[in-house]
Order: C-alpha cells, then sequence, then structure tokens
C-alpha cells in the first residue's frame, strides 16, 4: 500500500517520523504503508490545480494507491469556514475521486500539540495557560500556532519552531492522547489504519 499525504513543508518534517511510530505500532510488518509525503509550497493547493495533483499521484507507473490532502483550516485567509467545508471543497475540486480523502487541522496542526500543554510548557520555559481544553476549538481569532509562538516568547528561550519543536513535544507521545481529545486527527489516523485494513480508533 502506497499513501501519498499532500502537507505543508513544514508539517512533513514535524509529523512523519511520529505518524509512523503511531502505524507501526497498530500494523503488521507485512501491512506498514510506505507513506510519501509530498511538500506544497506553503499551502495546499486549491481547484483545478488540486485535481491535477490528485490525478498525476493517481497515475503512472508510481502511482499511489491513496492520496490524503492534510490542510488548515485556518489558512491566513477567509477560504473555509470549518473542517467540514474545507473537505467538502476539497472533495468537489476532485470531482469526488473515490481513492481521494479530505483530512484537515482545525483549526491549524499546533492544534494536535495541544493536549500535551505540559510538556510544551517545560520546553517554552513558561507556566502560560492552556488555551481552553476542547483544541479544535481554538479558533480563527488566535489559532493554536499562534499560542504556541506567544508561550515561547514569553519563556525567553528561543521562537517556536515548527520542525524542532513539534518534534520535541510529540517524541515518544501516543498520538491517541491528542485523536481523543480532536477528532480531526482521530478521523485523519483513522482513514490511514483503515486503508491498511487494520482496526480504526474507537
Amino acid at each position: 500500500m502506497k499513501i501519498a499525504i499532500l502537507v505543508e513543508g513544514e508539517t512533513e518534517d514535524a509529523f512523519k517520523p511520529h505518524l509512523r511510530e503511531f502505524l507501526k505500532a497498530r500494523l503488521a510488518t507485512h501491512k506498514m504503508p510506505k507513506l510519501v509525503m509530498v511538500r506544497c509550497d506553503g499551502r495546499i493547493p486549491k481547484g483545478n490545480e488540486l485535481k491535477r495533483r490528485v490525478e498525476k499521484l493517481l497515475k503512472g507507473k508510481n502511482s499511489a494507491d491513496a492520496v490524503i490532502a492534510l490542510t488548515d483550516v485556518y489558512t491566513g485567509s477567509d477560504d473555509f469556514i470549518d473542517a467540514a467545508d474545507a473537505k467538502q471543497k476539497m472533495k468537489t475540486w476532485v470531482d469526488h475521486h473515490p481513492d481521494f480523502y479530505p483530512h484537515v487541522a482545525q483549526h491549524d496542526f499546533e492544534a494536535w500539540l495541544l493536549p500535551f500543554w505540559s510538556d510544551i510548557q517545560k520546553l517554552a520555559g513558561h507556566n502560560k495557560k492552556m488555551p481552553g481544553q476542547e483544541p479544535e476549538k481554538v479558533n480563527h481569532n488566535k489559532p493554536p500556532a499562534n499560542h504556541l509562538k506567544e508561550i515561547f516568547r514569553l519563556g525567553k528561550r528561543r521562537d517556536y519552531h515548527k520542525p524542532r519543536d513539534a518534534n520535541h513535544i510529540l517524541k515518544g507521545k501516543d498520538l491517541t492522547i491528542s485523536a481523543n481529545a480532536c477528532r480531526e486527527l482521530k478521523a485523519f489516523l483513522n482513514t490511514l489504519l483503515t486503508l491498511c485494513g487494520a482496526t480504526p480508533l474507537p
């Protein structure tokens, strides 16, 4: 099974090794998929450009069996109202291709780090309070990434750097902890598990 995942560049560096560890713990070695992270130039493409990218990945000699697009709901623009709107638009853009699976981080990737807030506090060197108990409701007005940037700024050790610090936060962690607090992360992980013939998370 070869799965291509469209991501913004920094998300690959921050997330891929932990995603592989999550799958290794749940899949037999012979069932481990080949994950190909397709780095986009900043944002996941929209409209016909997304359709073109998906079709290209699903065709040809080295084609993928499935393509997942992982976008933020918060993109710095008003492209998407919420997770459901983002997924529906992506499906429509690729003409509801059966091997395409749209997923989102609500409102950005850093929402999936918020359940590990005590680790974030230690890394940043500050005891700023967690921004709410429901990570995916930290919204457009001040998305999760901004909260991480702020606590690192307050700690005065260094600025938040996504590939480096997200990797430190997730190192050795069970992604199911975050998935249980973040519905969209659970949906993404369950798509991967289902594609590989494994039991999805409850």
